[in-house]
């Protein structure tokens, strides 16, 4: 099987923005922007699983 570097670097991305890190949301909550944080955070998981599933698309029909 061939490795893409795109497809592990995104997989990377997407298990990383899953892990709650915690001190990041703590200065996030601090400075009252949890929620618009959090909002960021879900839109740019969505982007990055649409991205994953483009680029294993189109190495599947390469």
């Amino acid at each position: 099987m061939k490795i893409n570097p795109k497809v592990d670097a995104l997989q990377l991305m997407l298990a990383d923005l899953r892990t709650r890190n915690e001190p990041i949301r703590h200065k996030a909550a601090f400075k009252g922007c949890q929620p618009e944080f959090q909002s960021l955070v879900s839109r740019l998981i969505k982007q990055l699983e649409e991205e994953l599933i483009s680029e294993k698309l189109s190495k599947r029909n390469t």
